[in-house]
């Protein structure tokens, strides 16, 4: 059996939509969860709830999301450099202003935890544990170079086991590691990836008889979406970025 695990769409449709044809191809049928932080950065949010919507694919509030829902006087992101926070309290307020009121009560009600058993509860079989930063909050940056002991400390605070599967995003750097049993997975980002490689990126899980892990890329209509920012209010730098793969 196989899950389909995709983050931080930020508001790229076009990403988005090339992510779930390319689901249907890869893996037809296979349940879908998203990781959160589906707003800011491009000029999608509502379209891009929208879709998540009508294709009923569950999932977990990143900080983008629970931010925007609350009015937050910021999007809790962390920052490279001066100009990158300058630019994320213009992405915030820009979103903040163009997302509908609609898009934003359904953010609020997202979950921040969502245990899944893809197997079912009628027999022994993996958790796979959704969350964006860590199990204790969106906000937190669960990057691969932490030690096991930080990842075995992380598995407790989940409650994970053997055979577990605790899955995040909020990096936009995929990665998987297994310490004592357990899986940790980095989904990596649909719509804004900071690891050289501007394709769209997600995850597919096999828990058929052991946990495979295969990292998705694909190729996406980047030019629309590089068209769309710029002609809208959001700086010009966003465009630059996705086209860099985060690494301008």
């Amino acid at each position: 059996m196989q899950v389909v695990l995709l983050s931080d769409v930020h508001a790229n449709l076009p990403a988005l939509e090339a992510v779930l044809a390319d689901v249907g191809r890869r893996a037809p049928g296979a349940p879908i969860y998203h990781l959160g932080d589906l707003v800011g950065y491009a000029p999608w949010p509502d379209e891009v709830v929208a879709l998540l919507r009508q294709r009923g694919i569950p999932g977990v509030a990143g900080n983008y999301d629970s931010t925007v829902a609350t009015g937050y006087k910021h999007c809790g992101c962390r920052y490279e450099d001066p100009r990158q926070e300058e630019l994320s309290h213009v992405s915030y307020a820009w979103t903040l202003a163009h997302t509908g009121d609609e898009t934003k009560r359904w953010l609020g009600t997202l979950p921040f935890r969502l245990d899944v058993r893809p197997l079912g509860g009628h027999v022994s079989g993996p958790t796979v544990t959704l969350v964006h930063g860590n199990p204790t909050l969106n906000t937190f940056y669960w990057t691969e170079d932490r030690g096991d002991a930080f990842n075995v400390k992380m598995a407790k605070q989940a409650g994970a086991k053997a055979g577990d599967v605790i899955a995040f995003g909020h990096t936009h750097i995929p990665w998987h590691r297994m310490v004592g049993g357990i899986h940790f997975v980095n989904t990596g980002s649909v719509g804004r990836p900071k690891d050289g490689d501007w394709r769209a990126g997600y995850v597919v899980l096999d828990v058929a008889t052991r946990i495979g892990v295969e990292v998705v890329r694909v190729e996406y209509d980047l030019e629309r979406a590089l068209r769309a920012i710029r002609e809208s209010e959001l700086p010009d730098d966003f465009a630059a970025y996705l086209q860099a793969g985060g690494r301008p």
